[in-house]
């Protein structure tokens, strides 16, 4: 299963490869940003489901469905107080994600 809907991604950017190639790099750059936050158990619970919630909606856009589920699921258990179990599957998802983005690049 590929880490990016390809599909999806061309739904949303109109099949313009150079405006894919585009939002692509701004949702790797946003996940190297949020994810190491969003794992920070010393963060409030709340400021890190909205990070979770930001990862969603960034995945949402780009097609990242793995991202997307599991930073849904990140997002519900921390807001319901609960310790999220979520988190190893979004770092396993975010990684496959980067690596498919650029597979030429460390993440």
């Amino acid at each position: 299963m590929l880490a990016i809907d390809r599909a999806e991604l061309d739904a949303q950017t109109g099949g313009d490869a150079d405006l894919a190639d585009e939002v692509l790099a701004l949702f790797a750059g946003q996940c190297r940003s949020i994810l190491p936050r969003l794992t920070d158990a010393s963060l409030p619970a709340g400021q890190r489901a909205d990070l979770a919630h930001t990862l969603k909606g960034s995945a949402s856009g780009v097609g990242a469905t793995q991202v997307r589920a599991c930073a849904d699921a990140a997002e519900a258990q921390l807001r319901a107080g609960a310790a999220p179990a979520a988190l190893d599957a979004l770092v396993q998802a975010v990684e496959a994600a980067l690596a498919e983005i650029a597979p030429d690049r460390e993440s």
